[in-house]
């Protein structure tokens, strides 16, 4: 069995390491390929050293451009190799470009697709990740999915449970794996260094990046006018070249610069930050991945944004939606701040993503399906089954399994009169309402 891998941005570098280290460890034959969607040699040679995974096989460098530029290039390169080196899956991870150009070449080329981190929805089709991760799973043969609310969201979408695998996140392996790394080498950036974050207390770590924050300048300015507040915490806030021009350009930097308080240092290392991460005492983002990282490593998140395709942190009690409103962001740093109990409660909210397994569930499975012969994508053989999608309110005692035996169906969701319910094979669903597909 060969495996490829593409990778095109730093957290999928992250999120990957586990399963690229896990591949290594059983000895498959894989390939990585980079699209370098974000790349530079130098750097991300250094980077792979430093998570202690092989350096890609290949490099597309396609660089930065529009969408449209960038995702076709992609294509053209990853076309190319995966003719050449023929594998049996590949593995793309989360909802970028290198995401979407992967699936959709594999998709032509009938190379079986696994998408780990599917099922994610913000429904906030405005975002390109909400496209990319959407065509990717209609794309996909295998979905390695962090929650079972997420899998209820592909659910929704008629694809069928039999793909599906509840691995967890492979964040919560890349934070443990990492952060272990990380400890052990202690903080390299100098600017953090001589800020002396070891013995600093009321660490705010900030991340602001995305355009419906940066490029909005009633935004920003409100979240400037927050952070002037909050004079009793420490603020590192390592800045996007992008984020710092736009501040400039809005006459906000100096403003920011200047406050005691905040210490704006360049982009910071993976290992420094998630050093940096693990000592805060509040994280402030409008990141996706570092809602997963921050509940991972039970520190309180305010997320500066108004809708998020983690919903999973926020209903575990982990992070808290505050958009760029200067009352809700002040009012819940200082509860967290002041409330012990508040803050406690933040802490210690269970983690949605898993124990750090995800990396082993997601192997399992894959070399369960090629041993079974179900990653090779043929025209079909057979006249179409035809079916019907029907709906019924379930009165005996009665499993999924032996309901699909039974009726010669296949369920595709479960209501039990409060909450839609994954269709494990042994759930018993007398009581509750399905849709299914009968076959006729």
């Amino acid at each position: 069995m060969k495996i490829a891998t593409i990778l095109g941005t730093r957290p999928e570098i992250i999120k990957m390491a586990p399963i690229i280290a896990e591949i290594n460890k059983r000895g498959i034959s894989q390939i990585v390929l980079h699209t370098g969607q974000h790349y530079d040699k130098e750097m991300s040679d250094t980077f792979f050293k430093d998570l202690e995974i092989p350096t890609p096989d290949y490099n597309i460098h396609v660089g930065s451009g529009s969408h449209a530029k960038q995702t076709g290039l992609m294509m053209k390169g990853i076309e190319e190799i995966l003719l050449e080196e023929k594998p049996d899956i590949v593995l793309v991870q989360g909802d970028t470009n290198a995401v979407l150009a992967g699936a959709l070449v594999c998709a032509k080329l009938h190379i079986a697709v696994g998408h780990v981190e599917a099922g994610l929805r913000s429904y906030d089709v405005t975002m390109p990740e909400e496209i990319n991760r959407m065509a990717a799973d209609v794309c996909s043969l295998m979905y390695f999915i962090p929650t079972y609310d997420s899998a209820i969201n592909l659910l929704s979408e008629g694809i069928s449970r039999k793909n599906m695998f509840v691995t967890g996140n492979t964040v919560v392996d890349a934070c443990f794996r990492h952060l272990e790394i990380a400890e052990k080498r202690g903080f390299e950036e100098e600017s953090l260094r001589d800020l002396d974050i070891e013995n600093m207390d009321n660490i705010l770590t900030l991340t602001m990046h995305r355009a419906e924050n940066v490029d909005v300048k009633e935004r920003v300015t409100s979240i400037i006018e927050a952070l002037k507040d909050l004079s009793e915490m420490n603020i590192i806030f390592p800045i996007h070249p992008r984020t710092k021009n736009t501040l400039k350009n809005f006459g906000l930097f100096d403003e920011l610069n200047n406050l005691d308080h905040v210490h704006i240092v360049k982009p910071i290392g993976y290992l420094d930050f998630l050093l940096l991460t693990s000592k805060s005492t509040l994280i402030l983002t409008d990141s996706g991945g570092l809602q997963e990282e921050a509940i991972t490593l039970n520190v309180p998140a305010l997320t500066l944004r108004y809708n998020t395709e983690r919903p999973e942190t926020v209903t575990a009690g982990g992070n808290i939606l505050v958009g760029s409103d200067k009352k809700a962001i002040l009012e819940n740093a200082s509860k967290i701040l002041t409330d012990e109990g508040f803050a406690q409660r933040m802490k210690d909210a269970q983690n949605p993503y898993g124990q750090g397994n995800a990396a082993q569930k997601t192997v399992d499975a894959i070399e369960k399906y090629y041993d079974e012969g179900k990653l090779n994508i043929q025209a079909p053989e057979d006249i179409m089954n035809i079916f019907t999608r029907k709906m019924a309110a379930i009165d005996e005692d009665i499993t999924v399994s032996e309901f699909e035996q039974k009726e010669n169906a296949l369920i595709h969701m479960v209501f039990d009169g409060q909450n839609m319910v994954f269709p494990h094979d042994d759930l018993n669903i007398n009581g509750m309402m399905i849709t299914y597909d009968k076959r006729l």
